[in-house]
Order: C-alpha cells, then structure tokens, then sequence
C-alpha cells in the first residue's frame, strides 16, 4: 500500500471547505476516552457555542454524531409519526430527501414544488395550508446547495405559527455564512453541516429543537424509528454532569469542531456574514467579466454559494477536471436538471477569500 499522501486542494466546490491550521491541529490532539470528565466539559462548551452560532437558547441543542444528513433524518423521525400531515418544501434536492423521509416516518406529505433556482413564496404555503389546515410540521431548505437559493423565513414562519405547526429547517448551507436568528425567526427544529461556512470536517451535524419541538417529542404515541437517532435517549448523552452513555463520539470531530465554532466567536457572527457578502461581490464581478452569469435571481441569491452559467460554448465538465487536475482547484458540478448545465463555486468560511477568489479567475482566464 502506498502511503496516504492526498494532493493538496483549493476548495471551493460545495463543500466542504478549506479548514482552518487550528482545526487541522485540534483533530491531531491525543484521544481521551468520550465519556472522561474533560470530554464532557468539551461537549457543554460546544453545546453553548452551537447555541451562540444558532442564537438560540433552546435547551435541547447538541451535535449528532453523523453528517448533516443525519442531522435532517433526526428532525423528521422524531417529530413525525405515522399519520401526521406535514408540508415540505421542494425547490432543489434537499427539499426532495425530507420528502423522503418524512414518508419513510407514514406520515402523509403534502409537497409545495417550485422550480429549482426560485425560492417558496408565501402564496404557496397559503394555498398547501387551505389543503392541509393543521400540518404538525412545515420544512423547508433555507440555503439550497444545489441552487444557491437563499429562502427567506420570517413571513413562512409567521403562517406556519399560525396554523399551529412547526417550522423545521434546513441551515447546512447557511449556518455561519449568512444571517440566520433561530428564536427571533421561530424555528422549532433546525439541522446543519460542518463542513461548509463553519470550515470544520464533515461528519457532524448540529441540531436545535424549540420548547414547543420538545412537547411534540414528549407527547409521541409510537416509538421513534430509528434506536441511533431517537431523542429520547439522545439528549441524555448531552445533558448534565452524569451523562447516560448512548454511543461512542467521535471524539477527534468534536476536537476539531470546538476550534471550529472558537474561531467563528472570535470573528463574530456578523462579520462573518458580512465577510461572505464581500468576497460574494468581488467573486461576481470577477466571474461577470469572463462571461459567466447567476441562475438565482440577486435577491434570493446564496452569497456563500454561487450557482452560475459557463460562457457560451465552454465544456464545463473538460475545464472542471482542467481546474481540479492543473490548479488544484475544486468547484461543484451541477446536480439533478443542472447537470452539465451549470457550476456551483463555494466561498465558505476559511475558503472565502479574496486570495481564493484571484486564484480561481486566474485560472480560468488561463483555461478560457
């Protein structure tokens, strides 16, 4: 066997992302056993900063220790039983898996679909709720990593109050890149990533659920179905000093995302989100002037993912490889009706810069 010697990349596809020296440094620090009494004083911290990142202060907010997919399946299995009626949003893949899964739970699933590129409007989640009155949930995706979408929630959220539902929402591609308040927007469940803006490795997924979630985990008339993912047993591993043992963490992760979140509240949130705003104007600018152009419309445009269309002509598939074999560089094909069609550049947290940005077009100016 060859010795493992990865060549060194730019990341700047769909994620991940380019870690941070710190990260790459904590995952190397020696193991300690997962249920060791620094460990757990390691998992209350991450727990506080999931919850200052969130801007939460929902109580039950921890890390699955799984990816972000994970952390969707641990919404829709524990909030949803057979029979329930729920609402979910389709405007790209991700929407598409919670549909999935939510019929994997027997629950009856009323879809909203709009075109991928384009965001759910609020006429939409009136006319599914004229249909379905009393949803026991509403998802949605607020960033669409296959679209570079960015969903508004605010009024949503409103309706689905309202209607005496609750919002679940997918943050994996949004979590730290752009402007996300979980209790001032009333988000009862939400999941996210960590390799993307939080520039962390991928393979754990912070999770949040409201008090009014925690009722509705709490009053369940059947088991969940999934023993790995149920909260029941879950939020014990997270709670308190005496911590019920439930799995074996990945205590090397869970290193590494501490750093992570540190270096997030070092930065601060806001100028973080901003950061990514500025990079995301220098990267259009720059990527206009050779040509390319957005699929999202600018106001609903994900700024931290960039969903574009080659100049005329080009074979996206030859340069890509072209990109990733002669520069190192990686950006995201698209996926689904995109395929072929367009790219999708990521500038998330450590690879949002304007040093990646100058890289990229550099490159391509060459390649072009």
């Amino acid at each position: 066997m060859k010795p493992l010697n990865p060549t060194p990349r730019i990341l700047m596809g769909p994620g991940p992302s380019d870690a941070h020296p710190r990260v790459l440094k904590a995952m190397a620090t020696p193991l300690i056993g997962h249920l060791d009494p620094e460990f757990v004083g390691i998992m209350d911290e991450v727990k506080s900063m999931v919850q200052q990142t969130f801007l939460t202060e929902n109580h039950l907010t921890f890390v699955v220790s799984a990816p972000g997919s994970a952390g969707m399946e641990t919404c829709l299995v524990n909030l949803l039983e057979p029979g329930d009626e729920c609402i979910i949003c389709i405007n790209g893949v991700f929407g598409g898996r919670m549909a999935e899964i939510a019929d994997r739970c027997g629950a009856t699933v009323h879809k909203v679909e709009t075109e991928w590129g384009k965001v759910i409007t609020t006429a939409q989640i009136k006319k599914a709720l004229k249909k379905c009155p009393k949803p026991k949930l509403v998802a949605l995706v607020h960033a669409e990593t296959s679209t570079g979408a960015l969903q508004p929630l605010k009024e949503i959220s409103d309706l689905v109050h309202n209607a005496g539902g609750l919002l679940m929402v997918d943050a994996v591609t949004s979590y730290c890149g752009v402007e996300l308040r979980v209790d001032d927007w009333n988000i009862d469940a939400i999941y996210t990533g960590t390799q993307k803006n939080l520039s962390a490795p991928p393979g754990l997924s912070p999770v949040s659920f409201s008090p009014a979630a925690v009722k509705a985990l709490e009053n369940r008339k059947t088991k969940v179905q999934s023993w790995f993912l149920d909260l029941s047993l879950v939020k014990n591993y997270w709670a308190g000093a005496k911590r019920a043992y439930h799995h074996t963490a990945p205590v090397s992760s869970v290193f590494a995302l501490h750093e992570a979140l540190s270096i997030v509240l070092e930065e601060g949130l806001e100028n973080r989100w901003e950061r990514h705003q500025t990079v995301h104007k220098y990267l259009k600018k720059q990527l206009e002037a050779l040509g390319f152009s957005y699929l999202v419309q600018k106001k609903y445009r994900l700024p931290n993912l960039n969903a574009v269309y080659l100049p005329k002509g080009v074979d996206e598939a030859k340069i890509r490889k072209q990109l990733l074999l002669d520069y190192n560089i990686e950006v995201g094909g698209g996926l689904g009706a995109f395929a072929g069609k367009i790219w999708r550049i990521g500038i998330m947290g450590e690879s949002c810069t304007k040093n990646h940005v100058n890289s990229l077009v550099g490159a391509l100016k060459e390649l072009l």
